[in-house]
């Protein structure tokens, strides 16, 4: 949410949800359920004077290369913002996987240097990060507010452990489970990167140290490690799913760069506006949304899997 603390961009949105359609006195009607969410504070007076130029790190030059027409004023397809959709979305599907007993648990797991140690999950909401690591947090906060003060921004790694999904979601070939949480990770703006269990890690192990032994409990068959994070072959195995995102340093950063102007021509730009010195901790709930779409979504296509 915007407006939220010192690391976060200055722009307050309520972000008050008006439900049109779909729910009646607390309860879904089977009808689609239709949400409303109203910008109440957006501001495109800063664009006008960068319309002509390309700001590098955003899309603006390939929407023009794909569409031959952009909008220049912020808040497009291309914007963080219309991911207030999917958090709405996701909200609901979080209801609905509650009724399975899954649960997301989402955090900072790192911005810049600074690297979560201690998962302590009760500390998450309770600094402005959202980190688990009550003293890395502080280090956080202040790497990111001296890249603010010289006008840059940085970047982050945001991890979700899912607790609580059983073993079988996920579809063969095109549909495997980590390959649709991948897809939905990648569309959220800035997301530059997925892992997931040791992810890239693995590179360095050897197959006696990357496989997870299967063990039992009681009738529960069960593995001693999760390095594959809750994933073997595309479908889940009953370990929690682990992911992590690379969220890349905010582009709209307040230093001048070099550019060019939809002409060709050669020039300086700078980003002025209300934006994020650092977008991880607002990455957070969005990403938790995405997976939790996109578990309901496999849920659905599971219960048809084996017909008696």
């Amino acid at each position: 949410k915007t407006g939220q603390s010192k690391v976060t961009t200055t722009r307050k949105e309520t972000d008050l949800i008006h439900i049109l359609s779909g729910i009646f006195k607390g309860k879904t009607t089977g009808t689609p359920i239709a949400l409303w969410v109203e910008n109440q504070d957006a501001d495109s007076s800063k664009y006008e004077e960068i319309k002509s130029k390309f700001r590098p790190g955003h899309a603006d030059f390939t929407y023009l290369m794909k569409y031959g027409f952009r909008d220049y004023r912020g808040g497009g397809r291309s914007s963080a913002r219309e991911t207030v959709g999917r958090v709405a979305a996701g909200a609901i599907a979080k209801k609905l996987l509650a009724r399975k007993r899954i649960k997301i648990i989402g955090y900072t797991k790192q911005i810049g240097p600074y690297i979560a140690e201690r998962m302590d999950f009760k500390q998450i909401e309770k600094n402005i990060v959202r980190c688990p690591d009550k003293i890395i947090a502080q280090k956080m906060i202040d790497h990111v507010l001296k890249a603010r003060k010289k006008g840059d921004s940085v970047g982050g790694v945001v991890e979700l452990v899912v607790k609580g999904v059983q073993a079988g979601l996920g579809e063969p070939v095109f549909d495997r489970l980590d390959a649709d949480l991948a897809k939905a990770m990648m569309s959220i703006p800035a997301v530059k990167g997925i892992e997931v269990g040791v992810g890239f890690g693995a590179a360095t192990m050897y197959g006696s140290e990357c496989n997870d032994p299967y063990t039992a409990k009681g009738k529960r068959i069960t593995t001693k490690t999760n390095h594959a994070g809750g994933i073997h072959g595309g479908i889940s195995n009953g370990s929690d799913i682990i992911l992590r995102l690379v969220v890349k340093p905010t582009s709209s950063i307040n230093k001048i760069q070099n550019t060019v102007t939809t002409d060709g021509e050669k020039t300086k730009i700078r980003v002025e506006g209300r934006h994020d010195p650092c977008v991880s901790p607002r990455a957070v709930p969005i990403a938790e949304a995405m997976v939790a779409l996109t578990l309901i979504d496999h849920l659905m296509r599971n219960q048809f899997s084996k017909l008696k």
